[in-house]
């Protein structure tokens, strides 16, 4: 497997070494001591999830706060989705910047999103088989959000808006400034 950090500290895209003949393939999708040893963390996940949705589909941006925040290792095991983190942790020189990562069962590409991040992700694809890895156990009196479609994020989608389907919590969900009590500093 290949780690390669992104512009936003600990936030890591894996690649792992995919073996293929005419029979079909084989890869390890996660091998707790490579995961370790690649991003420098001490991560154990103790929580797997599953969604599947079709085209258009945004969800986030999510996170838990405080004691139940959350660590995620996501993939797509079918179609393909846009994959999105937003750094919220307040001392970081990236704060309320994001990265933005192609995921899809072709490309196997895989995205470590540390606590202190917002995370989301919409469907380019017909349809996504997403899965996900968490290092604690959701909690759902800690969830907090951004609107997905916040100004001061400008997250490029890569659908158009009038074909992007949000849940109401997510349409619903306040700003960033509302949350985290500021402007972004020094978008990408």
């Amino acid at each position: 497997m290949n780690a390669t950090e992104t512009k936003l500290k600990g936030c890591f895209i894996l690649e792992p070494k995919k073996f293929g003949d005419s029979r079909g393939y084989f890869f390890e999708s996660f091998n707790e001591k490579t995961f370790n040893a690649l991003t420098g963390t001490q991560t154990t996940f103790v929580q797997d999830n599953q969604s599947y949705s079709s085209r258009g589909v945004l969800r986030g941006l999510h996170a838990q706060a405080g004691e139940h925040a959350q660590a995620k290792l996501v993939r797509v095991i079918e179609g393909k989705v846009l994959d999105v983190a937003v750094d919220v942790r307040p001392d970081s020189p990236t704060y309320g910047q994001h990265v933005a990562v192609e995921l899809s069962a072709e490309n196997n590409l895989q995205l470590f999103v540390p606590r202190g991040f917002l995370h989301g992700f919409v469907v380019l694809s017909e349809t996504a088989t997403f899965f996900y890895k968490c290092d604690n156990f959701y909690n759902k009196e800690s969830e907090c959000g951004v609107h997905p479609l916040d100004a001061d994020l400008a997250v490029d989608w890569q659908i158009p808006l009038e074909q992007l389907q949000l849940s109401d919590k997510d349409k619903e969900a306040p700003s960033f400034s509302d949350v985290f009590g500021g402007k972004v500093k020094n978008s990408l």
